[in-house]
């Protein structure tokens, strides 16, 4: 193993990168959630969300189910291995930082 720092590099981008970790995080807080809340509470804008949701779609993270009653809408749910992968990712981050806060680098 090298150093925290160097670890840091294995880091999950699928789920890392800002947006999507604000997508997941307040997914794995809830059941489900609808396009219009996830667009308020990330402050994203409709062709962003829609695009993160895509890629987290693709790569199963996420499931989304869309509706056509009354008015379109979109609910976006963490599926069984997206709730995995993204507590998975927070513990591997915390790990990070304790070791990286820990870390005493030998004489260069």
């Amino acid at each position: 193993m090298g150093t925290p720092f160097a670890d840091m590099t294995e880091i999950d981008r699928l789920v890392h990168d800002p947006s999507r970790l604000a997508i997941t995080s307040a997914l794995s807080a809830c059941e489900s959630a609808d396009f219009l809340y996830l667009q308020r509470i990330t402050g994203l804008s409709k062709g962003n969300l829609s695009s993160h949701l895509a890629k987290l779609e693709k790569g199963g993270v996420v499931k989304i189910d869309k509706t056509a009653e009354r008015r379109p809408r979109t609910v976006v749910s963490l599926t069984e291995p997206g709730r995995t992968i993204v507590a998975e990712h927070w513990d591997r981050l915390v790990r990070l930082h304790e070791a990286a806060r820990a870390w005493v680098p030998s004489e260069a």
